[in-house]
């Protein structure tokens, strides 16, 4: 066996030192969450315990933890199924030329380089000026879908581009409807894309702070609640906040992840099934 290069500890040494950087801080604050009823917001660690995540669950002198993380969720699940359905359109939509594409197309990417703290400002304005109520639900929903459709468009434009026309050609000659076409054979082909997006949706919504910070009116959303705690909050609580709030993550993402598997074990049998069929 011949020796790895020198080249080769090099790069895995800075790959450690890169997932050291990226989950550090992470590692840190999961640690810290743990500290003992007496512990601060710093090392050396005084006991350790659960007191602090017991705290979370009691009433709070300040923040409304829970209301903030049920407004969070609402919003999430809402920008995730508009996310998921207008970008399945708009893939829809640019399979074939029209006039106007290319400027809407660019359109599109430009809310992804203007920066977002303008964004949220702009559509606050504008519920304003227009006398609407600024509320997480209205004009906070509207900002975040300016984060997260392009996202969605961008993967539903990937998917579509290498998508093989004849599965739809096949089922119009054996006398699908166009919806008919959508439903069983486009849908179920680009589902594991779909729950892509659905996670791209939800987690870029629930992690969003900036184009939140002037649209969510009187009630804020988790990362706002976080937000303002750090000016008051001086106990390892916050700490075992935001080790919950990563676990949550977390399990969204295994979660999304065992429907993809379901899906691609299924259609696996599915095909090994019709294969046995036709033998």
């Amino acid at each position: 066996m011949e020796p790895r290069p020198r080249s080769f500890y090099v790069l895995t040494a800075f790959f450690i030192l890169f997932l050291v950087f990226l989950y550090g801080p992470t590692l840190t604050i999961g640690i810290l969450s743990f500290q003992g009823p007496g512990g601060g917001l710093t090392f050396p660690m005084r006991g350790v315990s659960l007191h602090w995540f017991r705290d979370l669950f009691e009433q709070q002198a300040v923040g409304d933890i829970w209301g903030s993380f049920s407004r969070s969720l609402t919003l999430g699940l809402m920008v995730m199924v508009t996310t998921v359905v207008v970008s399945v359109m708009g893939g829809l939509a640019f399979r074939k030329r029209f006039a106007g594409a290319t400027l809407l197309f660019y359109l599109i990417i430009t809310s992804l380089v203007i920066p977002s703290i303008l964004v949220s400002l702009g559509v606050g304005l504008i519920w304003s000026q227009s006398g609407l109520p600024v509320h997480w639900s209205t004009s906070g929903f509207g900002a975040q879908l300016t984060w997260t459709l392009p996202f969605g468009l961008l993967i539903m434009f990937a998917v579509f581009n290498r998508f093989d026309r004849s599965y739809e050609e096949a089922a119009r000659d054996l006398g699908a409807s166009p919806w008919q076409v959508i439903r069983h054979v486009v849908l179920p082909i680009i589902a594991p894309s779909l729950i892509g997006v659905a996670l791209f949706g939800f987690t870029l919504s629930y992690d969003e702070f900036a184009r939140t910070l002037l649209t969510s009116g009187s009630y804020n959303t988790l990362p706002l609640e976080i937000f303002g705690m750090t000016t008051n909050v001086t106990t390892p609580v916050l700490f075992a906040l935001g080790t919950l709030t990563t676990v949550f993550s977390l399990i969204i993402i295994l979660v999304f992840l065992l429907v993809v598997w379901l899906l691609n074990h299924r259609r696996a049998r599915q095909g090994s099934n019709a294969g046995q069929g036709m033998v």
